[in-house]
């Protein structure tokens, strides 16, 4: 596993920020908001090549929580990479298997591929278990599948 660089941990924190100004509103108006919790990039890491596409050192993966919920994220490594088009799905391998994500343009430069998972954080009474739940997230995701 390959941590990221500062200069990616900066990148990781401008991306949550945008996330947070693009759902600001929807995250403030949602029923089941946790007002315990705060938009956050957790976890992050070099995404194993998997052999078949060029996912492989292109891409940080990691988790993104917010008020609302728990997202695996894949990232650009590199800010000069061409976005997708938004809205555009697309299966990536990951250890445990194949995940289905969304791009999403969060402002001028900014965008990513991102895979809902839990959508009720409400039970969660810190952050740092919030923090918790995304780092047995990313154990779980990086550990590759029984029989494999």
């Amino acid at each position: 596993m390959l941590a990221p660089t500062p200069e990616q941990y900066q990148r990781l924190n401008e991306i949550a920020q945008a996330w947070k100004r693009r759902h600001g509103a929807a995250l403030e108006a949602a029923p089941g908001r946790n007002p315990c919790l705060e938009v956050d990039a957790l976890c992050f890491q070099v995404c194993p090549d998997d052999g078949v596409t060029a996912t492989g050192r292109d891409y940080l993966v990691g988790a993104l929580i917010s008020p609302v919920s728990l997202s695996l994220v894949l990232f650009p490594v590199f800010a000069s990479a061409a976005p997708p088009s938004e809205g555009e799905c697309r299966a990536f391998a990951l250890p445990s298997g194949r995940y289905p994500f969304v791009a999403e343009t969060l402002e001028e430069g900014i965008w990513l591929w991102r895979c809902e998972l839990l959508d009720d954080l409400s039970d969660l009474e810190t952050r740092e278990e919030g923090s918790r739940l995304a780092q047995r997230l990313m154990d779980k995701v990086m550990r590759p599948a029984e029989g494999q």
